[in-house]
């Protein structure tokens, strides 16, 4: 049984940091991970992705330059460093797995098929 276990987040000031750990069980390979998030009131929408086996990495726009995703030696644990946090990023945020290789671009939530639990993240200004 493939369970994504999601640990950190928090509340942080603007201009801080914090750290997002996913620890995943019950799989081997996957294809991509990811992180996504919920604004309130907004859709879903990728933060950041890895492709586990090239330890490639994907941002989107507003994550560039200030996250910083990473993985494990057994590419099932995914991390998420988030630096200089501002009030926007205020989201619940969720890791993501592909564990069937589904075809799809990496911000695309249809081709992950496992996903943690979700967990807080609140900036203030």
């Amino acid at each position: 049984q493939v369970v994504l276990v999601q640990s950190g987040g928090g509340s942080v000031q603007a201009g801080g940091s914090l750290n997002l750990t996913c620890m995943g069980s019950g799989f081997t390979d996957s294809n991509f991970m990811a992180w996504f998030r919920r604004k309130p009131g907004k859709e879903s929408e990728a933060v950041a992705a890895i492709w586990t086996a090239r330890g490639a990495t994907y941002y989107s726009d507003s994550a560039k330059d200030r996250f910083v995703i990473s993985q494990d030696n057994a590419k099932t644990t995914l991390y998420l460093r988030m630096n200089n946090l501002k009030p926007e990023d205020t989201a619940i945020y969720t890791c993501a797995a592909d564990t069937l290789f589904i075809p799809g671009a990496w911000y695309s939530a249809s081709r992950y098929n496992y996903w943690g639990q979700g967990t807080q993240v609140t900036v203030s200004s």
